[in-house]
């Protein structure tokens, strides 16, 4: 199989499973509701929504919530660009993979930017509801106002910092707070990997960009002479 088809089948499929599981959480869970996944007590299902960036945070309000949707949408443009100059390059079938990780997960955020608020009825916050697909009076926003959704949450362990530990001392804390979803954990697995796995990748960079440096060194010195 060729790799242009892997990476294609990659991207598809996470942003298939990512869709899929956020339009089932939005339409079956009132807000806030948990279940419990696989009976463990640390790994849960915990839907909420956000108006901003990955693991929940947030970026200022509508205006903010735009701007960062079209930046999320350019920066898809970069990827998508770079990814077949990859291909050129006829970069490893794992690189490829870690940049397409990347790719599915930004672009299954952007569905929930870009559509959501257009095809989904609001999802009820002070009271038990959920949310319904294209409701007859429209949906709760416009283009690019959509919320995220997301859903996976591990509390892992809870305590309390020791005395002595620097600012936090004596304060409660919770491993793992964050709750997310399937598009920002490919795109942290993607990142993950070509930090870890990928050194040779970043090698390469510097060794092409030192390269590119030589060679334009080499041209001015031929100028100077001339």
């Amino acid at each position: 199989m060729k790799k242009s088809t892997i990476v294609t089948l990659v991207v598809l499929v996470v942003i298939f499973l990512d869709q899929a599981l956020k339009f089932w959480i939005k339409t079956s869970f009132h807000y806030s509701q948990e279940q419990l996944i696989l009976g463990l007590n640390w790994a849960r299902l915990h839907f909420v929504e956000n108006n901003g960036m990955a693991f929940g945070l947030s970026f200022g309000g509508i205006t903010g919530k735009i701007l960062l949707s079209i930046f999320r949408i350019v920066a898809v443009g970069v990827l998508i660009y770079y990814i077949r100059y990859l291909f050129r390059q006829k970069a490893s079938l794992s690189i490829l993979l870690s940049f397409a990780l990347v790719l599915a997960g930004a672009i299954g955020n952007i569905l929930d930017s870009a559509f959501y608020a257009m095809i989904f009825s609001e999802t009820p916050v002070h009271e038990i509801g959920v949310a319904e697909i294209f409701p007859k009076g429209g949906g709760y926003g416009h283009f690019l106002q959509g919320k995220v959704v997301d859903m996976f949450y591990f509390p892992m362990f809870q305590g309390e910092f020791p005395s002595w530990f620097p600012f936090l001392g004596g304060e409660n804390y919770l491993f793992f707070r964050p709750v997310f979803n399937l598009a920002d954990a490919a795109i942290t697995m993607g990142v993950i990997s070509l930090l870890l796995f990928q050194k040779n990748f970043f090698r390469n960079v510097d060794d092409s960009k030192t390269e590119i440096e030589q060679t334009v060194a080499v041209t001015e010195d031929v100028n100077e002479e001339a």
